[in-house]
């Protein structure tokens, strides 16, 4: 999903929520080459930890900076989108974002040929979006490291769900089969 960049396009921005949101960006941020600048309000207590974050991609590749208000931490996305100075930019906001403030985001990630990924609460997307995830923990009683991602919106292909585990030894995404298809199953086929 994040090897080829079929669904997470730089030169766009693109949108995730739910309770798995800060594990689908650890992720893409580990898939991509270079900085990444990480904004987030200042009023958040929930600050990444980097030994977390380590598990995902190298901590000393991200800035993070803390902005006073949802309206600071817009602009400051849109300003690091445009200057092209990370490959990708996350940003987390807390208030719903306007269709105007979404396009101005898409116009700079295109200018300065960055990914950006703005973590959102559900529900409160813009419109202008490329794409938006819903990214929640996916209960197995054998494997607690599953993830279930959904593709929401798209405006350039389809929708569909995946549940997925993050291998942290190949650094990469794995896509994991159904239920019915894994090995050890018990409706596993022959």
């Amino acid at each position: 999903m994040f090897e080829n960049n079929q669904h997470l396009r730089i030169k766009r921005a693109h949108e995730v929520c739910g309770p798995a949101a800060r594990s689908f960006a650890l992720i893409a941020c580990g898939a991509q080459k270079g900085a990444v600048i990480w904004i987030s309000e200042r009023k958040n207590p929930e600050q990444l930890f980097p030994a977390g974050v380590a598990r995902f991609c190298d901590p000393a590749r991200i800035i993070f900076a803390n902005a006073k208000s949802s309206i600071d931490v817009l602009w400051s996305a849109e300003e690091a989108l445009r200057s092209g100075a990370a490959s990708i930019v996350v940003a987390e906001v807390e208030k719903p974002m306007s269709l105007t403030a979404g396009r101005r985001l898409q116009l700079a990630a295109e200018a300065g040929k960055t990914l950006g990924l703005f973590l959102i609460p559900e529900g409160m997307g813009s419109n202008a979006a490329e794409t938006r995830w819903r990214c929640s923990p996916q209960f197995d009683a054998k494997d607690s490291t599953l993830l279930y991602w959904q593709l929401i919106k798209n405006k350039s292909g389809t929708l569909g769900g995946w549940v997925v585990r993050w291998d942290e030894q190949a650094r990469r995404v794995i896509v994991v089969s159904k239920v019915g298809e894994r090995a050890g199953s018990a409706r596993a086929p022959d």
